[in-house]
């Protein structure tokens, strides 16, 4: 799993995710991505689930490139803790994700096969995306 080396501060506030994507809002790398269609945030556990998934469809042709990083440490009390006594433990690493950013890209196999695999990747994310090509929006879901 995706975590920080050397995380800056050691909890962070929960903010909110509002807007479209600023940057990584087109393909770089690959000939084929998957793009977010709405703002959320993504566990470092989700990440690796979709990847899996991606590099599994493909049989290991071709490469993957995951595009997010999850650099937010989210903290959680345990159950049935009283209210004050300060904030809760980190519990998983997650990455704020907005609307219109390249989750993953591919490169080196065909359309049919990188399709099926990113949206059986798609699966595994909290966000609805959409699969998108160089030469443009293929299909979106």
């Amino acid at each position: 799993m995706l975590i920080p080396k050397r995380p800056r501060y050691r909890k962070a506030h929960k903010g909110r995710i509002k807007g479209i994507a600023r940057s990584g809002y087109s393909l770089c790398y690959g000939s084929y991505g998957l793009k977010a269609l709405e703002s959320d945030r993504v566990t470092s556990r989700q990440i690796e689930a979709a990847r899996r998934a991606i590099v599994r469809r493909t049989r290991r042709q071709g490469k993957v490139w995951i595009r997010v990083f999850p650099d937010v440490p989210v903290s959680k009390k345990p159950t049935e803790v009283r209210m004050g006594k300060g904030k809760g433990s980190v519990e998983f690493w997650a990455a704020r994700v907005r609307a219109g950013r390249i989750l993953f890209e591919m490169e080196g196999v065909g359309y049919d096969v990188a399709s099926e695999a990113l949206l059986l990747g798609k699966e595994k994310l909290p966000v609805r995306c959409k699969v998108v090509s160089r030469l443009g929006v293929e299909g979106s879901l």
